[in-house]
């Protein structure tokens, strides 16, 4: 029997595929309420739980990182640091082929991020002296997930970038998994993309303890990377006490196709999206209604033949939609409007579209940039805005990790030119000192 997937046609696609408006509270599976329910008490909402985790760790913290640990992880820390001697024998134990693919991602996303490093500037001009001063983050805590699997990827594609900028500390926080710690291919990765120390501690416990700093883990300037429910809402709640780069929501996909398009192609691009998480979207908008109909028998018989096929069906009758609408305009439309973490451009001409393109992640032209190359190998960090927050923020990139100084020098002729001005501003905002300051120096220091 072929998959049920939501289907949408002309305007409808475009008001079903828009994203505004306040979220709803996130729902949890049955099992995760109640363990935490047994865990806390009592009934308990995911934003319950991420504070009262924040605010023990702030209290107690090394105590509560454990008991945490414990409690969510089913695992006895010893030591939360891993040390350096444990990553030197994962790089060398792990299997050569991964070892030489992992160091051919971090080669391409340095390569990649070196281009986006800005630089200082000073100009002298008429008034003096102006400029900016950019300086990069002294300490920064990345978070690395190891739900379903571990990703040593998402490793590389945020420790890459800090390193680039020129962070001094470059902090991992990655979930130990059951007995065997931290997986060997994420301290590997930690390895290969030169970070200073990794901690064994996940979830919500490991971003209070970036946020807040415990007797083991230092307080980082900045968290990263991406992570579950609870590490995106444990982000929003220290936000403020520590700088975020974004709160990551489930992966998503928008496939953007039209009839000289692969139906195999299509399909499995789609699939790569589906395989995350039962909570992934993949979303396919076409000018082909016979493309769409042929997808769908096409991701029935990919996904019978793939290890997470489970998954993989989930999230397509959950979050996949098909929409056929009547022009390729129409499709971008409708991208822009979903604002989509990646977009796939699987048309004759894709690089005609791209100008079109106002919200998204990344895009992905044509069908020789599958989504899955930019995943690993093609150079730009796979850490990038999802739930529509593509409209105004951006992928993980060195500018994520510095910071800028103004610098002003003014000269005697500064003060002359511009200080009238300047003192009209100051007394219509009623700031008469602001003035003062000013005109004290145009008529001299004994006035």
């Amino acid at each position: 029997m072929a998959l049920s997937i939501t289907r949408y046609t002309g305007a409808t696609a475009l008001e079903k595929l828009t994203r505004r408006g306040v979220q709803p509270e996130p729902q949890l599976p049955q099992s995760i309420i109640d363990r935490n329910a047994e865990i806390f008490g009592r009934p308990v909402t995911a934003h319950e739980v991420v504070e009262q985790v924040c605010a023990d760790v702030r209290k107690d913290g090394d105590v509560a990182v454990r008991r945490y640990t414990e409690l969510f992880d089913n695992r006895s820390l010893e030591t939360i640091e891993v040390p350096r001697a444990e990553w030197d024998r994962a790089l060398a134990t792990i299997d050569a082929g991964l070892r030489e693919a992992l160091e051919l991602a971090a080669e391409r996303i340095r390569a990649f991020h070196q281009k986006q490093v800005r630089q200082s500037w000073i100009d002298t001009e008429e008034f003096g002296i102006f400029g900016q001063l950019i300086r990069p983050l002294q300490r920064v805590g990345i978070y690395t997930p190891g739900g379903s699997a571990a990703l040593p990827s998402s490793l590389l594609m945020t420790a890459i970038p800090a390193r680039v900028a020129g962070v001094e500390e470059v902090i991992i926080a990655a979930p130990p998994r059951g007995d065997e710690g931290i997986s060997d291919v994420i301290l590997a990765a930690a390895a290969i993309a030169n970070v200073d120390r990794v901690f064994a501690i996940g979830g919500a416990q490991a971003i209070a303890a970036l946020a807040y700093g415990t007797e083991s883990v230092p307080q980082v300037d900045k968290i990263c990377g991406p992570g579950g429910l609870f590490v995106a809402l444990a982000k929003q709640h220290v936000s403020g006490t520590v700088a975020i780069d974004q709160i990551a929501g489930p992966t998503e996909t928008l496939v953007v196709a039209d009839d000289t398009a692969s139906v195999e192609l299509v399909a499995a691009d789609i699939i790569a999206q589906a395989e995350h998480d039962p909570v992934a979207s993949a979303i396919l908008v076409t000018t082909s209604a016979t493309l769409a109909d042929a997808v769908v028998d096409e991701l029935d018989r990919q996904a019978s033949e793939l290890d997470r096929e489970d998954i993989i069906r989930a999230s397509l009758i959950n979050n996949g939609v098909i929409a056929v609408v009547d022009t390729l305009e129409d499709a971008v439309e409708c991208a822009n409007a979903y604002a989509p973490e990646h977009m796939c451009l699987l048309v004759s001409d894709a690089w005609s579209l791209v100008p079109k393109v106002r919200n998204a992640g990344g895009i992905f032209v044509g069908e020789a940039s599958p989504e899955a190359l930019g995943d690993y190998t093609a150079g730009p960090s796979h850490v990038m805005p999802t739930g529509g927050t593509a409209r105004y923020s951006s992928p993980t990139n060195v500018g994520d990790f510095q910071k800028v100084i103004s610098v002003a020098a003014g000269n005697e002729k500064a003060i002359d030119a511009l200080g009238p001005a300047t003192m009209r501003i100051a007394r219509a905002e009623g700031l008469t000192g602001h003035a003062k300051s000013i005109e004290r120096r145009m008529n001299g220091s004994d006035s």
